[in-house]
């Protein structure tokens, strides 16, 4: 059923003949508010990322008002209400510390306030996981809009990709390749304009995962920022929102277990980065859906890497995504890997979203029996170094690595590390494995990008710019080599990995997704017995509550506390 006015949410705030509805509606005239804006029309939030410090975001302050031209036509009353950031770029230690923080943040916001839904505005990395957990939390409808890809770039006639060049060119600094004007150069060639990055990094693809969910307009993952069916697409979020409310068209009844299946498969499709798995897990258990490993993995399985974007594409990027006809083309192309039953935002099923699209570009969007690489593009590896799970990248990596043997060599902090990458007499070999732990949720603290681990100047000076590494860390969707990450359960609380040495001898085994280091039992229990728990990272404050309730990598990173599971949901405010 339909619901009448008298059903918002907002009248709760403005509707009764009473003091302390008297008081919200003084108040909202103070603002320049009249009884039209609140009388018989849902009240819409605009939950907006923008800030001073976030080159992804930085148009959000523009699109805003595009949303709100929007909800406006549809007879609706905008509130824009502004959250944290999330920029990946200056957030230190890493912007996966403030992931949870931002989700409570959107709940509680939306909770205490009298709106009927919302249109969330992010894209930066972690942005669009906190927004949706916090949004799916509270339950009331809404549509993300996504703050789109920056324009590719530009340095001496090459096409630069956001990362996945930064890396390239580091490396081939630091072999002496290339010099100070060079790198200057892609420094200021590689960012041209406002948006995220513009390779399939975390950001490009957790935007896919929403529009794979359901959750977003069709295609508005895929357009860039700067191009003007952007501000057409934020208008269009705000009409559709107004729409759902009076449709009642909540989280629940979208981001269902055959949404969170197609939000997989596409993720893989596109050739998505590590951190997917991570923010997958959390945006779907925030949605009471049990995600895990072991699922992910078998869906990766069955699906190819459609995607030819950077990194694991070998020459597009998100620009020429979109002119090939963006997320809908490539789930065109999927057929019935998907679920095209589910409905989505727009309150059609999937199927009658993209009847439509076309794919113009079957080299960027490549056909089923034309793939990039023929799996997905994550593997879940599993072992007794490992034995919560560890994630690598095997569509962006030198496929000789995929079944390895070689001695560790162990850095237990970053620090150690550089000493290590920095020396070009270091003693190491193709075969060596570099190991950084400490680096996981509790660890890092925060599990930062630490993960795309450089090369060792004794290694680049030999030609080579792939090896394998291993980490409880995370690292950049923009990287690419052979990575292995998340290892599980993490060191820093004791899992296996805080217990390796220099010298032990690593398996690497991606097709049969293992991954083990030759340890006798004898040696475990008296490596155990010898470990000493480390001192904690915070002792006050919200880093000391992060410590005390984030989970490991395999259960999404999200506060114990908050998962349905925890307890029953929470009850509306008292207005009194």
């Amino acid at each position: 059923m339909p619901k009448k006015p008298e059903d918002l949410r907002s009248a709760r705030w403005f509707a009764p003949d009473d003091l302390r509805s008297m008081g919200h509606r003084s108040r909202a005239m103070q603002m320049g508010w009249t009884a039209e804006d609140w009388e018989g029309k849902p009240v819409i939030a605009i939950i907006n990322t923008w800030s001073d410090l976030s080159p992804c975001h930085h148009h959000l302050r523009d699109r805003a008002e595009w949303v709100k031209r929007g909800i406006l036509q549809a007879g609706g009353t905008p509130a824009e209400l502004p959250v944290h950031d999330f920029a990946e770029q200056f957030l230190k230690p890493t912007s996966m510390l403030y992931r949870n923080l931002g989700s409570i943040e959107v709940e509680e916001t939306l909770r205490s306030h009298p709106v009927d839904g919302v249109v969330l505005m992010g894209g930066c990395d972690k942005s669009t996981p906190a927004l949706v957990m916090g949004a799916v939390s509270m339950g009331l409808p809404f549509v993300f809009m996504p703050a789109g890809a920056m324009l590719r770039g530009n340095y001496a006639g090459q096409k630069l990709g956001s990362g996945t060049d930064v890396w390239k060119y580091w490396d081939e600094r630091r072999a002496g390749t290339i010099g100070k004007s060079e790198w200057e150069g892609v420094q200021g060639g590689i960012a041209r304009s406002y948006g995220t990055c513009m390779t399939m990094g975390t950001a490009s693809t957790m935007m896919s995962i929403a529009e794979g969910f359901g959750l977003t307009l069709t295609g508005a993952s895929s357009i860039p920022a700067p191009d003007a069916s952007h501000k057409r697409m934020a208008a269009a979020c705000g009409r559709r929102i107004v729409d759902m409310v009076w449709e009642d068209l909540t989280p629940e009844k979208i981001m269902t277990p055959a949404a969170t299946r197609n939000a997989v498969t596409i993720a893989m499709a596109t050739g998505c980065s590590t951190n997917a798995i991570i923010h997958l897990i959390a945006m779907a258990r925030r949605a009471g859906v049990p995600l895990g490993l072991d699922e992910i993995d078998a869906i990766g399985r069955n699906t190819p890497v459609l995607a030819n974007i950077r990194p694991s594409g070998s020459e597009y990027l998100m620009e020429d995504f979109y002119y090939a006809g963006g997320l809908p083309a490539l789930m065109k192309e999927l057929g019935d890997k998907l679920d095209l039953s589910v409905r989505t935002v727009s309150g059609k099923t999937l199927a009658e979203d993209i009847s439509g699209a076309r794919n113009h570009n079957e080299d960027v969007i490549r056909p089923l029996n034309k793939p990039v690489y023929e799996e997905g593009s994550l593997a879940v590896l599993r072992g007794n170094l490992a034995p919560d799970g560890a994630v690598i990248k095997p569509a962006a990596m030198d496929p000789k690595f995929q079944t390895h043997t070689g001695p560790a060599i162990v850095a237990d902090s970053y620090d150690e590390l550089k000493a290590i990458i920095n020396d070009e007499n270091y003693p190491m070999t193709a075969d060596s494995v570099l190991v950084l732990r400490n680096a996981g949720p509790k660890g890092g603290p925060g599990m930062p990008e630490w993960g795309m681990i450089p090369m060792p100047k004794a290694l680049l000076k030999q030609g080579l710019r792939d090896m394998v590494r291993l980490s409880d860390a995370r690292m950049s969707g923009t990287s690419y080599g052979a990575c292995i990450l998340h290892v599980a359960p993490e060191a820093y609380i004791g899992g296996p990995l805080a217990l390796i040495r220099t010298g032990d001898v690593i398996d690497l085994d991606v097709p049969n997704r293992s991954l083990n280091v030759r340890l006798s039992d004898a040696e475990w229990a008296e490596r155990r017995a010898a470990w000493v728990v480390p001192e904690p990272r915070y002792e006050r404050g919200y880093g000391w509550m992060f410590a005390q309730h984030i989970q490991q990598a395999d259960k999404g990173c999200d506060f114990d506390f908050l998962g349905t599971e925890f307890g029953g949901p929470v009850s509306e405010p008292e207005i009194n």
